[in-house]
């Protein structure tokens, strides 16, 4: 059948619109990435979060053909890098590593946070889950089980001050959950980040902290600080010694389980066969053995879950911890 020009012309000219009109997407899908992929880092050098992206940056970077390149926008519980983020291209290439802080308790803390920690992210894929330890100098509060810490600490109420890597983070509320389970008064010091909280510890300005095991792991072999409990259901291998805080029976402490995850999000609008490519590489990065060593081998259990399973572990997390901060009056601002 002869088709007249005019009609040949209309339909090759709207061929070319459709293709015009879904070129993007196609390369989104064949050719992301195209340039380094930049992790905006919540929380400062040398912190827990930065330890295990610097253990995944070169593996990611091989699995997409790309640098992964970290940049740090530290400041008020990871807000700012969260902010940043949220405001940013959705094309891939500049992702948060958050928490279940960042993206859940502070959702309750900050009042007036200028994002919502959901409907402005898309939630690419967690990377781990990791357990707080209940760390003590033992030449400030000399006591070797979790039940003779709590005696002495509601022996003297308001005497001891407890450091955290800073308001709102996951060290901060796991500490204000426990004190809120076991009717504990004691006192909140929040410090910039892992390391300073830490050494405000070893110096002994306060007497304790509930800081990530991968954290405290040389300090603990040193001999220079005390673990008497994990925040976990379970115990964690790296020290398997240490009992759970559940496992204490001390009443408040019933299925305590105060752990929390690092993962990667992405601007809200991100072509979703991006996110897909992100969460595949991720995968195969947690997947490979080596790299999987040195994460567990730090105290940390591997989380691998789809964009969609997250996306609901993110929700429940929220919720979570929404409660918690409600429970121990906890408030920001």
């Amino acid at each position: 059948m002869n088709i007249p020009s005019t009609r040949r012309a209309s339909v090759g000219w709207l061929a070319s619109c459709l293709l015009a009109a879904t070129a993007p997407a196609v390369l989104a899908q064949a050719d992301w990435p195209q340039q380094p992929v930049t992790f905006i880092m919540t929380f400062p050098a040398g912190s827990g979060v930065d330890v295990v992206a610097r253990t995944i940056q070169e593996p990611l970077a091989r699995a997409l053909g790309q640098p992964v390149v970290i940049d740090y926008k530290v400041g008020a519980a990871g807000n700012i890098a969260s902010e940043y983020v949220a405001r940013a291209k959705p094309d891939g290439y500049t992702l948060v590593f958050g928490t279940a802080a960042t993206h859940g308790s502070n959702a309750a803390l900050y009042k007036k946070l200028s994002f919502d920690v959901e409907n402005d992210f898309v939630p690419v894929a967690p990377i781990l889950d990791v357990s707080n330890v209940l760390t003590i100098n033992p030449d400030v509060i000399d006591v070797k089980t979790l039940k003779e810490f709590v005696d002495l600490v509601k022996t003297n109420p308001g005497k001891y001050n407890y450091a955290s890597t800073g308001n709102g983070t996951g060290t901060h509320m796991a500490f204000a959950e426990f004190n809120s389970r076991l009717g504990l008064n004691m006192t909140h010091v929040p410090y910039k980040g892992g390391p300073e909280a830490m050494l405000a510890v070893l110096k002994g300005e306060t007497c304790c902290i509930m800081n990530q095991v991968q954290t405290v792991m040389t300090q603990y072999k040193a001999g220079k600080v005390r673990l008497l409990g994990v925040t976990t259901g379970k115990r964690v291998g790296a020290i398997a010694d240490v009992p759970t805080i559940a496992e204490s029976r001390l009443p408040g402490t019933d299925g305590f389980d105060s752990s929390i995850w690092f993962a990667l999000f992405a601007p809200k609008g991100t072509d979703p066969r991006v996110v897909a490519r992100l969460n595949s590489a991720i995968k195969t990065v947690l997947e490979n053995p080596e790299t999987r060593a040195k994460l567990e081998g730090a105290g940390n259990s591997v989380r691998i879950e789809t964009p969609e399973q997250f996306r609901a572990t993110v929700r429940a997390n929220r919720m979570k911890w929404a409660e918690v901060v409600r429970a121990a009056n906890v408030s920001i601002d």
